[in-house]
């Protein structure tokens, strides 16, 4: 969702990043959110799964704040043995090699954005 008020220069970043990878990034985390959710027990992971979803459809003017308390730390701790960790390199390989170049680095800070999400989404929330 494009936030309210959103500069231009954000629009045509989220417009040119949603053509060129984030409309694909972002269906597969939905698609990883769905499989988490068939289960009971996979449902908090579902949900942040579809939480970084709505992150890679259109990053540019958006921020992540984390405001978790303990609950969140070990729900974090659990999610970063078991997939956050490769996750989140992932990401911060895809944006290393998006500020290689200069035209890239706006990309490749989205990507650093993902990261952050991808190693502790929980107790997370999403600014514009």
């Amino acid at each position: 969702m494009l936030c309210k008020g959103g500069s231009a220069v954000s629009i045509l970043g989220n417009i040119i990043w949603f053509v060129l990878g984030g409309a694909v990034t972002g269906l597969l985390w939905c698609f990883a959110g769905i499989i988490w959710s068939i289960t009971l027990i996979g449902i908090p992971v579902g949900k942040q799964c579809f939480k970084i979803a709505r992150l890679c459809f259109f990053p540019f003017g958006k921020t992540v704040e984390n405001a978790g308390g303990t609950g969140s730390f070990l729900l974090n701790m659990l999610w970063i043995c078991f997939t956050g960790w490769t996750l989140a390199v992932e990401a911060t390989v895809i944006g290393l090699i998006y500020c290689l170049t200069i035209v890239g680095i706006p990309f490749g800070k989205q990507y650093f954005k993902i990261a952050k999400l991808a190693l502790m989404p929980f107790g997370t929330t999403i600014k514009c």
